[in-house]
């Protein structure tokens, strides 16, 4: 089993340098980062994509996974996202699942998502990467229901799902969730948001985070945390996020 490892997502702070980011996870003590293809490695530069990864090797630091923005849409290309990161040295491709609720997707809508991404979780496993949706709202993985669904359908070994909570439903939802998604489970998004997307200290959020890892670690697999959306996007927010974390996991 690999060591469980805790990360900050670079989305995160979207205004910051590759450097700077490093620095930050560095001095929070964590493991790695999982670098978004949206600023700071974007798809189809591997050469970007391997100096992010020599620096972030250099500060003592993994690269966890690439967060993507490839949602198999008809037409869109995976050859850029698998060749950042692949140079990048992911483990992992974040993707995100249409963009369309399960529930809202036609029959042919969803099936063609399926074989778009059974497609490129064939590309990446030639590649020995992982492949794994964002667990959000307004995706064919809002839901367990539709998470599962898409899973089965595109049938991959190498095609899983990352968790988050869903400030819109309660924690006996999240809960069930969790227990649904199991077998499939990759990455963990760590943050904590009430109704309205409104973003809190992860130390206000204990006793529900207890809660969803004591769910999550019934998988007997390990999974990486990464942190993410800290409140009021500041440093010093962060810092106190990831020294909770890390009691969490203790």
């Amino acid at each position: 089993m690999n060591q469980m490892k805790t990360g900050l997502t670079s989305v995160t702070f979207r205004q910051k340098s590759v450097e700077e980011i490093i620095a930050l996870a560095a001095k929070a003590g964590l493991s790695g980062i999982e670098w978004g293809g949206d600023v700071h490695v974007p798809p189809g530069d591997p050469a970007a994509a391997a100096e992010t990864a020599r620096k972030t090797r250099e500060a003592g630091l993994c690269v966890l996974s690439y967060g993507s923005y490839y949602r198999g849409l008809e037409g869109e290309d995976f050859g850029p996202v698998l060749a950042s990161a692949k140079a990048l040295g992911a483990p992992v491709i974040r993707v995100w699942a249409g963009q369309k609720t399960y529930e809202e997707s036609s029959f042919a809508e969803f099936a063609a998502l399926a074989r778009r991404f059974r497609a490129a979780a064939e590309m990446a496993a030639a590649e020995g990467i992982r492949v794994a949706f964002e667990y959000h709202r307004g995706t064919a993985t809002q839901t367990a229901r539709g998470a599962l669904a898409l899973l089965r359908a595109a049938d991959c070994q190498n095609l899983g799902c990352y968790w988050q909570p869903n400030p819109d439903i309660s924690h006996a939802e999240q809960l069930s969730e969790i227990d649904a998604l199991l077998p499939y489970l990759a990455n963990i998004h760590v943050f904590c948001w009430t109704g309205k997307n409104e973003r809190h200290l992860l130390s206000e959020g204990t006793d529900r985070w207890r809660d969803y890892l004591a769910h999550i670690g019934k998988s007997g697999r390990s999974h990486d945390f990464i942190l993410e959306f800290v409140l009021n996007d500041s440093d010093e927010a962060f810092f106190a996020d990831a020294e909770t974390l890390e009691s969490l996991l203790k």
